[in-house]
């Protein structure tokens, strides 16, 4: 088996736009980061989006170690993915960062409730989660509470809101020296 380590980016509700971290990552090395595309950004719905997960880990362990970067509601579609995929599906992964999970167990969303709850399963791999302390999709304590449950790392970098494309992080070099950590 190839040792090309395949990045796979899951951004959230609404998609991640060409100024979002996520974005800029994936334009600076496309051969290593790719998307998991998903049918319905706008309208999500959880079957798909986790299929959709499964679907492109099957693919990209053939070509070597996948390691999951996601963004808010992509947290969430990887937590429930662990929690229902196969373990030699989550064998393939090497590690996963974890950015601004959002709390859809109380996000007054409705595109969102399909969402929960929130699996609360361990991680089998290493993981790092990281929030700040004014993120308006969850909460601090929710934030620590999610990273215990799945078994991460927590970081908190401070005030950055959702940490996203509106917190001027640009290409975000903390979150690259995160990912590189795992």
């Amino acid at each position: 088996m190839p040792d090309h380590t395949t990045y796979l980016v899951l951004p959230g509700y609404q998609n991640s736009g060409p100024e979002h971290w996520q974005s800029r990552w994936e334009a600076a090395e496309p051969e290593s980061f790719r998307r998991v595309e998903q049918a319905d950004w706008d309208h999500p719905d959880r079957t798909d989006w986790v299929a959709r997960v499964d679907a492109a880990v099957a693919a990209a362990a053939a070509e070597g170690p996948v390691v999951l970067v996601a963004h808010s509601l992509g947290c969430v579609t990887a937590a429930r993915w662990v929690a229902t995929a196969h373990a030699d599906r989550t064998a393939a992964v090497r590690g996963a960062l974890l950015v601004a999970p959002a709390d859809v167990d109380t996000a007054e969303v409705p595109e969102l409730v399909g969402f929960r709850p929130v699996a609360l399963e361990p991680f089998p791999f290493p993981t790092v989660v990281v929030s700040s302390t004014d993120d308006p999709w969850v909460s601090p304590a929710r934030a620590r509470a999610l990273a215990a449950a799945w078994g991460s790392r927590y970081v908190e970098p401070g005030a950055y809101g959702h940490l996203n494309s509106d917190s001027g992080l640009g290409d975000w070099p903390e979150g690259r020296k995160l990912l590189a950590e795992l």
